[in-house]
């Protein structure tokens, strides 16, 4: 990205353009921002400090401290785990090559060849403050310089650098693990220059992916500082009130919109010592009532002294014994079986719609339940806002950075919002809170929430009014686009939307977004009204995943009625509507994110550009459940296999035949948008967006660009297959696995139908033969499975149990 400014209008001195970067500090952190880096094609230098001490095994390969093996040897031991750490850091191990390990004494001086410092080092602040002055002797005028750290002062690092050096460095808090956690915090110091802050946010957002919310240098920041309070008042009421540790994470998880670990596992997860830590650091600069609620619990320091870290240690507020799981009693710190708090208001609560109904309905509740959330909630919320202008300028800043940071589906003045900000109040003010002057002369102004609208557009209180909340131009909200201009037409599984500019977009929105008659129905409905009346068709969506398969619970019903017409008819449909995608006389972009399976995959395949999101989990899954692919995937993801090959060089199809059969075999899952091109599944062309927010922005600038440059209708091209000598290599493999006890002998029944579509049925090698033939074949081989008794009982294990069955 490149940005030109000198903060005067008309006149362009400064280039800020990020082409290389280096990571000071090979740490965990270090590490995972070097390959979040790498991940978005940045070549980056990951420096350490040299050993002290050279190994026994060093020694006795002849190295001495003298040897860069040596030398390099943290950050390089550090690139050597990024390939083994799990979630995986790196959306690609071919982005390890992105990555040059080095050492802070011999490689300081290719400081001045980077665009991007970041120290990523021990919290401590003279060692931070020595380093600046190595990079400050070093580094190029243009180069910023930040910090990653989590609480110490912005300011006090900047102390006694350069002016130059002050102009370019600020604070960039990236939450762990880098390339999963959408937050970054930007920091600036008092003298960072405006423009390397507003380059920062826009490179966060547009390059990094981020969610990037503008902090003041402040103890731990935003996220670490409302999040820990949050938490220490979560504890203290846990112990004041007398709930166990089971019976809090009942309550402060996805019931509340709260992520699965609540709030002690969550803690289990961080770390014991690194919640003391950030803890400790809030507790050193403040005072009064405030310091009091960062003093950890006593019982907390004791688990830490005797190691009890969480999960990095295997045991902290949960130990796992065997199968069961254990919680921990803050008073003997013994541990027993796990409690769950079960009360009227949280069976009742299962049954309201919406989040935010659901929330005030428990926090007003007078059960235990209620009990417990109104004494965390409360205090936490007063905090907020107490805290406002002090840790950020608005309320907006706030809720993002406890949403990306801390996976709250609503940040604490949007929570505020549901509770009803003056019955809240009115509690509040009736149990001796006291009630920050900003809320006081909020509702004193007759103004009843935090946010608004304004055109159909959201609204924030700024402190004097409502005001629009800055979006960048890239980032489309769908449920809100759509109460705003409607839609072209809709049915229970999807909708068609105007994006405008001559784009249209098809949403899937059924349950799980799987597949049934109703989105098929759309896809025809959209193809023929973006011929008509568009330029272009984007396929996406915003729901947890873009499409997790074909209605599974309908096959079954219909193989186990018999109704195999009425299954042909469907699956038929089902490759018509993707052959009209593929087809079409305008460009179709599919836009598919996180889980994109099964059928989801084959809506993708046939698209004449596929805009990924970083976090693209694609794969045809259907042995998994007995099947095979049947709406053209097999057909789909070999011509993919074909397209990606270059011109002019004779190809083995018996190669891509195996490669074929073998990610459909296995049910190869990619584990990101690059491993989803690794298995071919996208192609060279094809694209990906790290930010999910601009993933439909960025697809429909796809959809656009391939109209403006003439899009033509692909030609309907003969496919060329093994034929009979391939199905027999294809299902000697699978025999042969079968033979040595590896896959059970319907495994062996499954695989022999998919050998036998891939190959092209019995033809001689080398035939061209037509994709509606290659369909047929595919179609038959579905609904052969799909009447075999093992194989619906692989369906209904699947629908009940949620896992694969192997029978």
């Amino acid at each position: 990205m490149t940005i030109h400014s000198n903060g005067i209008k008309g006149e362009l001195l400064v280039t800020y353009k990020i082409q290389k970067a280096a990571v000071l500090g090979s740490g965990v952190m270090g590490s995972g921002i070097a390959a979040h880096l790498a991940n978005i094609g940045i070549p980056t230098l990951l420096l350490d400090i040299v050993p002290k001490d050279v190994t026994p095994e060093e020694q006795a390969k002849g190295l001495t401290l003298a040897h860069p093996a040596v030398r390099n040897k943290f950050a390089t031991t550090a690139l050597q785990k990024l390939t083994k750490q799990k979630p995986a850091p790196l959306t690609s191990k071919n982005n390890l090559a992105l990555i040059t390990a080095g050492n802070l004494e011999d490689d300081l001086d290719k400081l001045k060849d980077v665009d991007w410092i970041i120290e990523v080092v021990v919290e401590n602040l003279a060692i931070k403050q020595n380093l600046y002055q190595k990079i400050d002797a070093v580094r190029a005028p243009h180069t910023i310089v930040s910090s990653n750290t989590s609480g110490i002062s912005i300011n006090a690092m900047a102390e006694g650098r350069s002016e130059g050096f002050q102009k370019h460095f600020l604070g960039t808090h990236f939450f762990n693990p880098p390339r999963y956690l959408k937050l970054l915090e930007v920091i600036p110091a008092h003298t960072t220059d405006e423009e390397v802050v507003q380059f920062m946010k826009k490179f966060g957002e547009d390059e990094l992916g981020k969610g990037v919310v503008l902090a003041k240098d402040t103890p731990n920041f935003i996220g670490n500082r409302i999040g820990t309070y949050g938490l220490l008042v979560t504890v203290q009421e846990m112990l004041k009130r007398g709930y166990s540790v089971g019976e809090v994470d009942a309550v402060t998880g996805p019931l509340i919109g709260r992520p699965k670990s609540a709030t002690f596992r969550t803690l289990d997860v961080v770390g014991l010592d690194t919640f003391l830590h950030v803890a400790k650091n809030v507790y050193d600069q403040t005072t009064g009532d405030e310091q009091q609620v960062f003093a950890v619990p006593d019982f907390i320091s004791k688990m830490v002294e005797n190691g009890w870290l969480g999960a990095k240690s295997g045991q902290g507020f949960f130990v796992k014994k065997g199968k069961e799981i254990f919680e921990i009693n803050p008073e003997t710190l013994e541990y027993s079986e796990v409690k769950k708090l079960k009360t009227p208001s949280m069976a009742q609560a299962k049954q309201v719609k919406g989040l935010a109904n659901r929330v005030k309905l428990l926090t007003y509740t007078e059960d235990r339940t209620g009990e417990l959330l109104w004494h965390i909630l409360a205090p936490t919320l007063l905090y907020a806002a107490q805290l406002h202008g002090e840790i950020a300028d608005d309320i907006v800043a706030i809720d993002n950075a406890m949403k990306w940071g801390f996976g709250w589906a609503q940040g604490p003045f949007e929570i505020w919002d549901a509770l009803d900000v003056a019955q809240s109040v009115e509690k509040m003010r009736a149990e001796g809170h006291t009630i920050p002057t900003f809320v006081e002369d909020m509702l004193a102004k007759g103004f009843t929430s935090f946010y608004s609208e304004i055109d159909g557009d959201v609204a924030y209180y700024d402190g004097s009014q409502y005001t629009k909340v800055p979006v960048n131009e890239k980032e489309i909200d769908l449920k809100r686009y759509k109460k705003k201009h409607g839609v072209i037409k809709s049915n229970s599984g999807a909708s068609l939307i105007d994006l405008g500019d001559g784009v249209a977009l098809l949403e899937f929105h059924s349950q799980s977004n799987a597949i049934g008659l109703d989105i098929i129905q759309m896809i025809n409905y959209a193809v023929d009204e973006v011929e008509k009346n568009y330029k272009g068709l984007v396929i996406g969506n915003q729901g947890k995943n873009f499409c997790v398969g074909a209605n599974l619970g309908m096959i079954l019903m219909e193989a186990q009625d018999d109704n195999i017409f009425e299954l042909d008819f469907t699956i038929k449909a089902f490759q018509d509507a993707m052959m009209r995608i593929k087809y079409a006389n305008k460009p179709v972009v599919a836009a598919p994110f996180a889980m994109t399976l099964g059928g989801g995959a084959e809506v993708c395949l046939p698209a004449a550009h596929i805009q990924a999101s970083m976090e693209t989990y694609m794969g045809l899954v259907e042995v998994g459940v007995g099947l095979i692919p049947g709406g053209g995937g097999n057909k789909g993801l070999y011509e993919k296999f074909l397209k990606g090959l270059p011109t002019g060089v004779e190809v083995d199809y018996q190669y891509i035949a195996n490669k074929v059969f073998e990610t459909i075999a296995m049910a190869k899952v990619s584990t990101s948008g690059e491993e989803a091109r690794d298995n071919n599944f996208l192609d060279f062309a094809d694209g990906i967006s790290v930010n999910p927010d601009h993933q439909i922005y960025d697809a429909k600038q796809a959809a656009l660009s391939l109209y403006e440059s003439g899009y033509v209708t692909p030609k309907r091209e003969k496919v060329i297959v093994t034929g009979a000598s391939g199905y027999g290599t294809l299902f000697m493999g699978a025999r042969g696995l079968y033979e040595s006890g590896f896959i059970s002998e319907h495994d062996l029944f499954i695989a022999k139908k998919l050998a036998y579509v891939i190959a092209g049925g019995e033809v001689p090698y080398g035939t061209a033969v037509d994709e509606q033939y290659l369909l047929n074949l595919e179609r038959q081989a579905f609904l052969e499975l799909v009447a075999h008794p093992l194989s619906q009982q692989r369906m209904q294990h699947m629908l009940v149990k949620g896992k694969p069955l192997r029978n």
